[in-house]
């Protein structure tokens, strides 16, 4: 039987990759492509602050296409939506079927996506919803899943938490009140190896800075001095 072919929306995060991980295991879909929202002005993935060349090679090493939704910056949700909207049109014309999410457990973003995508024709996929993240961050770990953190919210979270590893370091110095998987928007994170990856992305933490409210920490590729 035909698998219905789905498109990944893909942040450059840990809860992405363990989607794609996730739907990739299941079998049940045909995944042909991730999508992603970029800055337009400072050509990085929006809120995770991660470099547009970076996002390239996570593609590269899944072996799947990525398209680039261009937003503006400031961006309103106006703006975006429209956005948004023109993929979905774009999406349906090459025989898309499903869109693949990686969200946890807020049910108000989760009835945004499916508004979203009403009458539309596509499928709205949750495969990791309502997953206990604390042992969803450590499953991520022990079947190898790396990432780094890119942006925290330091009304959430310590500010010094900004470039550092998400392992069980991380987790075990995080305060309570922080998810393990920061769903709540505490912390964002850059996955430079997984088991969907054909190989790790080199790459070191440059600097670190405040922007809008929230900290960041600067992904670099290694070759980058």
């Amino acid at each position: 039987m035909k698998k219905p072919r789905v498109m990944l929306s893909w942040s450059s995060g840990k809860d992405s990759a363990w989607s794609l991980h996730t739907i990739q295991q299941s079998n049940e879909y045909e995944v042909v492509g991730i999508f992603t929202t970029v800055n337009a002005e400072f050509q990085r993935v929006a809120m995770h602050g991660v470099r547009l060349e970076l996002l390239k090679q996570q593609a590269r090493v899944m072996d799947l296409p990525v398209t680039v939704i261009d937003i503006p910056w400031p961006c309103s949700n106006t703006e975006y939506e429209n956005a948004f909207s023109a993929f979905v049109s774009q999406a349906i014309q090459e025989g898309i079927e499903g869109i693949v999410f990686g969200d946890l457990f807020l049910e108000d973003i989760r009835q945004y996506r499916i508004a979203q995508l009403a009458d539309t024709g596509l499928s709205p996929i949750f495969p990791l919803w309502l997953m206990p993240t604390d042992e969803l961050a450590r499953t991520m770990l022990k079947a190898g899943l790396k990432a780094i953190v890119t942006c925290v919210d330091p009304q959430q979270c310590p500010g010094e938490f900004a470039g550092r590893e998400f392992n069980a370091e991380f987790l075990a110095e995080l305060p309570s009140s922080v998810d393990p998987c920061g769903e709540n928007g505490e912390f964002h994170t850059f996955v430079f190896d997984s088991p969907s990856y054909t190989n790790p992305i080199a790459i070191r933490v440059g600097e670190v800075v405040e922007r809008g409210g929230f900290i960041f920490a600067d992904v670099l590729p290694s070759h980058l001095a």
